[in-house]
C-alpha cells in the first residue's frame, strides 16, 4: 500500500499513521516491535515493566529488546494516573532520554514537567487528553501532537463523556497544534475517516490487542473478538477515575460496592488492582476475575 504523509507520519518517521496505543500489561517490546516493523508507531508501555517492585532499569532493557527487534521507530507511553504505589517517574524520564527514545506518548494528570524535560531532550511527545482545554495545555507546555482520547476508549475516557464524532470535529476548529484521534479506531474506514475530519491519523489500541503478536492469553484475544459493541462498562466513576472495561462479573462487583459506598477506592482497590489483570493477560486467560481495559470497538 502506498504510503500516507501526514504530520504525524513525519514527525515520528513512521509509514503509516497508525500509533499502537500504550497499554498496561500488553505494550512489551515484542508488540511495539511488531507494529514498528509494519510501518506504524509501536509504543512500549513505560509502567508495564517500570512499576514497583521493578523500576527504570527494567524499563531501559525493555527498550533494547525493542530496538534489538526494529531498526524502524517505536515510542514508550508515559502514563501518569493515580496509582497505588507511586512509580520512579523522574527515574524512567531520565532512562527514556538516556536511551536516545524518539517519541514518547504522554497521558494522564500534570504533564507539565514530564514534557517540559522530554522537549528540552529533543524528544516528539505525543499527548493524549480527552477534551480540548487539556490539550490547549499541553500544546502550550510543548506537545507535537496530541491524541484526542473519545468517550469510546478503553481505559481512562475522563469524567466529560464526549464522543470521536464529537470531541474530532472540535478539535479541527478549536485546535492549532496537529492532533490524531483515538478511542474506537479499528478500520481503515475509520482511518480515512478521522483524516478527513482534520486528524493527522489515529492511535488504535483495542484491535492491536486481538493480534498473534500481541503478548497476551488467546482467551482474553478471543474474548474481544466475539464480544458484542455492547461489552463494556465503566467503574471507578465514584472515585472519578472512570475506566472503560471489559463487561463481567468482577466489573459488576466493583460496581455494586461503588453503589453502596461511592468514591470509597480502598473498597474497590482489592478488585481493581492491576495484579489481578496481569495475572490474566499472562498467565490464567481468565476473561472473568479482573478487572481489565477494552475499547467499543
Amino acid at each position: 500500500p502506498m504510503p500516507f504523509r501526514t504530520k504525524l507520519t513525519e514527525l515520528c518517521g513512521i509509514e503509516h499513521p497508525i500509533v499502537q496505543g500504550g497499554m498496561h500489561y500488553v505494550g512489551y517490546a515484542s508488540l511495539a516491535a511488531a507494529v514498528s516493523n509494519a510501518g506504524g508507531l509501536g509504543i512500549v508501555t513505560a509502567l508495564t515493566v517500570a512499576s514497583p517492585p521493578n523500576g527504570p532499569e527494567q524499563l531501559r532493557e525493555e527498550i533494547r529488546k525493542c530496538r534489538a527487534l526494529t531498526s524502524k521507530p517505536f515510542g514508550v507511553n508515559l502514563t501518569m494516573l493515580p496509582v497505588g504505589e507511586p512509580p520512579n517517574f523522574e527515574g524512567i524520564v531520565n532512562v527514556i532520554v538516556e536511551e536516545g527514545v524518539k517519541v514518547v506518548e504522554t497521558a494522564g494528570r500534570n504533564p507539565e514537567k514530564v514534557i517540559t524535560t522530554l522537549k528540552a531532550a529533543g524528544i516528539v511527545v505525543l499527548h493524549k487528553c480527552v477534551s480540548i482545554r487539556h490539550a490547549q495545555t499541553a500544546a502550550r507546555l510543548g506537545a507535537d501532537i496530541i491524541s484526542m482520547d473519545g468517550f469510546d476508549c478503553g481505559g481512562h475516557p475522563g469524567e466529560e463523556d464526549v464522543g470521536n464524532w464529537v470531541l474530532l470535529a472540535q478539535a479541527a476548529q478549536k485546535l492549532t497544534a496537529p492532533f490524531i484521534a483515538s478511542g474506537g479506531c479499528a478500520t481503515g474506514a475509520q482511518l480515512a475517516a478521522a483524516l478527513a475530519m482534520g486528524a493527522e491519523g489515529i492511535n488504535m489500541g483495542t484491535r492491536f490487542m486481538c493480534t498473534v503478536e500481541a503478548p497476551i492469553h488467546l482467551r482474553i484475544k478471543q474474548a474481544i473478538v466475539d464480544a458484542p459493541v455492547t461489552a463494556t462498562t465503566h467503574v471507578m466513576r465514584t472515585v472519578g477515575n472512570t475506566e472503560r472495561v471489559y463487561k463481567n462479573a468482577q466489573a459488576a462487583k466493583v460496581q455494586a460496592i461503588e453503589k453502596e459506598k461511592p468514591g470509597d477506592f480502598p473498597a474497590i482497590y482489592p478488585l481493581v488492582r492491576g495484579a489481578l489483570y496481569r495475572e490474566a493477560f499472562q498467565e490464567t486467560g481468565d476473561t472473568e476475575n479482573a478487572v481489565w481495559p477494552c475499547g467499543q470497538s
